[in-house]
């Protein structure tokens, strides 16, 4: 399931949530963010709980540890930021996950785009910024690293002016995003070669990469300079990272800490339970080595 078929989900479920403050006063009672680690910086994707009012998923999130909230709008910062959390990750262009930087026909509108978001995230003190390879539509590897790096050298060069990495996500074309190119560790290590820009990271995802290429903790280690930022999820069916599904998360995130990585982990999973926000607190709990 992809995010766009996620969020249509969720919006026609009924009965999925308690009371969001309800939920909360539940799930904290036996809680306390004092019981972390300290080691990972745990952060949450908004979109997977849509339905939840943010204020409310962030009050939730700051109470069990969390000091972000990502893949947020610009309306959507100070929601966040006035309860001292984060945005460890703002989207960038929105003009859709198959339109991406490997179609020179995106490129003007792309540019645009980030120009506009860039000072307005950086204004918040956000240091990180999505973007997506979009679909091959029958281009080469090569055409598609070509075509990327025209696009987005001009937009790491805005970018560096406000101290912001940009960090093209991996996914999967396998089940969830058909045709989507940068769906390989190396292709995207490829691109960042090919740039050679200091401010231009992978978003390497977990769920994404599991289904595509599987040697996560061999691949975390080989390309650890290249990744910038991290998503979770379980595998198969992108639900939560328990029992449930076939990846040991404690020792990944061992693994992730070992490269010498202090940034953020987004949770990125679809929550099945009846109290999703019971299911994000064990996430954390899962991912806190």
């Amino acid at each position: 399931m992809n995010r766009k078929q996620a969020l249509r989900t969720l919006a026609a479920s009924t009965g999925v949530f308690i009371s969001p403050l309800s939920s909360q006063s539940t799930v904290t009672d036996t809680w306390s963010k004092a019981r972390l680690k300290g080691n990972v910086n745990h952060s949450a994707c908004r979109w997977c709980y849509s339905k939840i009012p943010l204020e409310t998923l962030a009050q939730f999130g700051k109470e069990i540890g969390l000091k972000s909230i990502e893949l947020l709008e610009p309306e959507e910062y100070t929601t966040v930021t006035d309860l001292g959390l984060t945005c460890a990750m703002p989207n960038g262009s929105m003009i859709g996950i198959p339109n991406g930087f490997n179609n020179p026909d995106n490129h003007d509108q792309l540019k645009k785009d980030f120009l506009k978001r860039l000072p307005m995230a950086a204004d918040y003190g956000f240091t990180k910024m999505i973007c997506f390879s979009g679909n091959h539509w029958k281009k080469s590897y090569k055409k598609g690293v070509d075509y990327c790096a025209k696009g987005l050298e001009p937009v790491l060069a805005e970018a560096a002016k406000y101290n912001i990495t940009i960090c093209m996500e991996l996914l999967n074309s396998k089940v969830d995003h058909a045709g989507y190119q940068c769906d390989s560790t190396e292709w995207g290590v490829q691109l960042a070669q090919t740039l050679g820009m200091d401010n231009f990271k992978l978003l390497y995802d977990i769920y994404h990469m599991q289904i595509m290429e599987g040697d996560v903790i061999a691949t975390i280690r080989k390309y650890s300079n290249y990744i910038g930022h991290y998503h979770t999820g379980g595998v198969p069916g992108r639900h939560e990272i328990n029992e449930t599904q076939e990846l040991n998360y404690p020792a990944i995130m061992q693994a992730i800490l070992d490269t010498g990585y202090r940034g953020f982990v987004g949770q990125e999973f679809i929550p099945t339970a009846n109290n999703p926000l019971e299911s994000l607190k064990m996430g954390v709990i899962t991912c806190d080595v």
